[in-house]
């Protein structure tokens, strides 16, 4: 069996759990066709992630003219299911965030997609992410291309979820990565369609975990790791860094991620005297992001918007306790006093305090906490349980597509 995979950038650094999945399907023998819209060009510290670059096959890569010839063809080719993708088109544009012209763009990548896919031979399309890679894959279905299925991770989605709902009723299933997420979709479905809404979480390699020491480290460090955006809450764990100063507690801070609030991040480091006790490593090879999670004794993500973060996983498979905000699909994976710490979030004294604690707690306990840690999330985000669970949707939706 093939599946076209269609993301709107890949390979991405903050992407690696779509790669890990890419990869445990292959393994479980469906054939991946890696389809996206950009990432040809950005720098990839990962290895792994340039061999998939050169295994995509990228829409925009030729530029926008590149889309009007195949979407001539498409329309003479078949005018009535050109009609009907663009009336699609067309009542998706209504009440979206974006105008018109990009909606049209989205139906001129799928005209392009379109016979890729067809001289391929894929039996569906699936798009990681609800937003505009769904959109594309919708059309393409619409203009009388395979299935389409998607797999939607919020928050984005759900904050902006006009055409969701659409998207869902003429999907073959829909993937949420959580029950949290699975919840959002039931919000912005018909209970009719709530059935073919099914969770398949993100998963972690054996390969990344094998082999660690269980052992937390000894040095008073913590890590987030991470865009720097404002969701992702670095700010707040700035400010509730000022307050151990503040009572002269020793501890070290590490940024892992680099994003659009680098440089605000940068000035306000320096500006509560805190470049001794802060740094920020800007965007590394997933090996190296590894060794900064050991070198911690710690992994602290103070979200304010969030699906599930899958570093949180990679911490907990390290063995490493995680201080993080009680939001979305979090609490599903981290127990309060057994796997870390559950704050609320945005409340910087409660993080605080929780730092404090944490870099005070013996090792030997940190080291109990991060053995649970361990089993727990071997016991939900295994990448090769969680592939065989997506390849027999898969194959399910061809024999329903098929009538056998």
């Amino acid at each position: 069996m093939k599946v076209a995979y269609l993301v709107n950038h890949y390979p991405k650094v903050s992407h690696s759990f779509i790669r890990r999945e890419i990869l445990a399907l292959e393994r479980q023998g469906i054939e991946v066709q890696r389809l996206a819209l950009r990432g040809w060009e950005e720098p990839l510290p990962d290895e792994l992630d340039r061999r998939e670059r050169e295994r995509t096959r990228y829409v925009l890569r030729e530029g926008p003219w590149a889309l009007l010839a195949p979407t001539l063809l498409a329309m003479l080719r078949s005018p009535r299911r050109f009609l009907g993708a663009l009336r699609l088109t067309l009542r998706a544009s209504r009440g979206s965030d974006r105008p018109l012209p990009y909606h049209l763009i989205y139906l001129a990548e799928a005209c392009r997609i379109l016979p890729w896919l067809k001289t391929s031979g894929a039996s569906q399309i699936h798009a990681h992410f609800g937003t505009n890679s769904a959109d594309v894959a919708m059309l393409v279905s619409a203009l009388g291309g395979p299935p389409f299925s998607f797999t939607a991770h919020g928050p984005e989605e759900f904050l902006r979820p006009v055409g969701l709902r659409e998207k869902i009723r003429r999907a073959v299933f829909v993937v949420a990565i959580s029950s949290f997420g699975r919840s959002q979709l039931y919000l912005w479905s018909e209970q009719a369609h709530w059935p073919k809404i099914k969770i398949v979480r993100c998963g972690i390699e054996e390969s990344f975990y094998r082999g660690v020491p269980s052992h937390p480290a000894i040095v008073p460090r913590l890590v987030c790791v991470g865009r720097l955006a404002a969701e992702k809450g670095q700010l707040l764990l700035i400010e509730a860094a000022v307050q151990l100063a503040r009572k002269r507690m020793p501890f070290e801070l590490v940024l892992v991620g680099d994003g659009p609030m680098r440089g605000q991040l940068d000035a306000l480091i320096v500006k509560c005297g805190l470049a001794d006790r802060i740094r920020i490593t800007g965007w590394i090879s997933s090996s190296a992001v590894r060794e900064e999670i050991l070198a911690a004794r710690a992994l602290v993500q103070p979200s304010l918007s969030e699906g599930l973060p899958v570093v949180i996983m990679e911490g907990m498979a390290l063995r490493r306790p995680v201080l993080t905000t009680f939001i979305a699909g979090i609490p599903e994976l981290v127990r309060d006093g057994e796997t870390g710490w559950l704050i609320p979030a945005a409340a910087v004294d409660e993080l605080a305090t929780a730092m404090e604690t944490c870099l005070a707690t013996s090792a030997e306990e940190l080291r109990s906490m991060g053995e649970v840690c361990y089993r727990r999330v071997l016991e939900l985000h295994s990448i090769d349980d969680e592939a065989a669970k997506l390849a027999e949707l898969f194959r399910a939706s061809r024999c329903a597509v098929n009538g056998s």
